[in-house]
């Protein structure tokens, strides 16, 4: 998939509109800097169920963690049109946080074409970006990543606590193969650059293990409302499973409803993290668009770690402040604003030494999900999938198990 880089210059100078609030203020005293903590996630229409509790953990983050001498203002933005992600509106909103002097360092996107936009802007400025949530190979390594930092090539200006759809597709292709004992797939994308990304590892992954994909459509990420055609030719080809490559608003839960009306139910369904918005009960998630049939017998990976070091707490805290259970990527938020607090501790909040604090290899961050550095690349050193799949009882998804693939692929037990 070609990479659109949009030009640098006309994003930064970009002053339109972003939905933005200013959602919490720690260490609040008439004595202390105050200084912003930027957020850029898609907090409305049809994935507000994973922005808003990513969210909500570097809310969560930022009251828990104050740092000595400055009043710390989190100020979040939308990069949501239309009720789905939209990279130019990410770009938009990168450029007015990049513009703002009290910006020391921002969390987010949720989506890695948004990331595409935003990286050449930000890393123009030298404003350090961590998601908790992008999994694209492209946005750090390789000529891709080269491209998108061209302004400062040397200098790192993104980091993520997630791990790579070069992992997580493995992870996809392990449940199918070996947990499921599926030998044949039949695979669906959306043809951006998160969900092509990962059914390609997923393909490669799959064929490696000896299974075979009788067959693989791309499918246009908006507009498409009508998978009966494409799902009747799969049909017709026997798979023992079918995964998509995607999320939730660009396709995946009419997939699997669509799957059932076609006679396709019982074939089990995988996906990635692009599908974790929620129960069935949540408006606009995968388990609720894919209905009471689509949702069983479907499987689930989120580049993040469940098992992190204090789950219990966590959890605990998260319900007492927002009444409700932790996000797929709540820890993960609340992981990326530990690192620029320790950072701002450290160092100051200027934007240059920040930048440079967190990027350096040899440093560690304490964090919600472990001990975290960041390799010369700004990925994170933990390489865990969590494993979910859909529970009838509880019409949500149960974890079942989180490997770690820093070796590669092996095998795993069913749940």
């Amino acid at each position: 998939m070609k990479l659109k880089l949009l030009a640098i210059g006309a994003l930064v100078a970009l002053v339109a509109s972003a939905c933005s609030s200013s959602t919490s203020t720690a260490g609040a005293s008439a004595a202390n800097k105050v200084v912003t903590l930027g957020v850029d996630l898609p907090l409305s229409g049809a994935e507000t169920p994973n922005g808003q509790p990513t969210l909500q953990g570097v809310q969560l983050a930022v009251k828990e963690n104050p740092v000595p001498g400055y009043t710390v203002n989190v100020v979040a933005k939308d990069d949501a049109l239309n009720g789905k992600h939209d990279p130019q509106t990410g770009a938009t909103n990168i450029g007015q946080l990049v513009n703002d002097p009290t910006v020391f360092a921002v969390v987010g996107p949720f989506n890695s074409n948004v990331a595409q936009a935003e990286i050449p802007v930000s890393n123009a400025a030298g404003l350090i970006q961590c998601s908790p949530a992008n999994t694209n190979p492209g946005l750090t390594k390789g000529a891709t990543a080269l491209a998108l930092r061209a302004t400062n090539p040397t200098k790192i200006a993104y980091i993520r606590v997630a791990t790579t759809d070069d992992i997580q597709g493995q992870a996809g292709a392990d449940i199918a193969y070996n947990v499921v004992g599926a030998k044949t797939a039949y695979v669906v994308d959306d043809t951006e650059t998160y969900g092509k990304g990962l059914a390609d590892q997923f393909v490669a992954t799959f064929t490696a293990l000896g299974g075979t994909i009788v067959g693989r459509d791309g499918v246009g990420a908006s507009g498409q409302s009508d998978y009966t055609a494409l799902l009747t030719a799969a049909k017709a080809k026997n798979p023992a499973f079918v995964y998509f490559g995607g999320v939730t608003a660009t396709g995946g839960g009419l997939l699997r409803k669509q799957m059932v009306q076609v006679g396709m139910g019982s074939i089990p369904f995988g996906g990635g993290d692009g599908i974790s918005d929620g129960s069935a009960a949540t408006a606009s998630s995968f388990l609720n668009v894919a209905g009471p049939d689509g949702d069983l017998n479907t499987y689930m990976t989120v580049a993040a770690v469940h098992d992190i070091p204090d789950a219990a707490k966590f959890a605990t805290d998260f319900k007492a402040a927002y009444n409700t259970e932790p996000g797929a990527y709540s820890a993960s938020g609340y992981g990326c604003a530990q690192v620029f607090l320790q950072a701002l501790k450290a160092v100051g909040s200027d934007r240059e030494a920040v930048r440079a604090y967190v990027t350096t290899t040899t440093n560690t961050f304490a964090t919600v999900l472990g001990n975290i550095t960041f390799d010369a690349n700004g990925d994170t050193s933990q390489h865990v999938i969590s494993d979910y799949k859909f529970d009838p009882t509880t019409k949500d998804w149960k974890y079942f198990e989180q490997k770690d693939f820093t070796s590669g692929v092996t095998t795993t037990a069913a749940p």
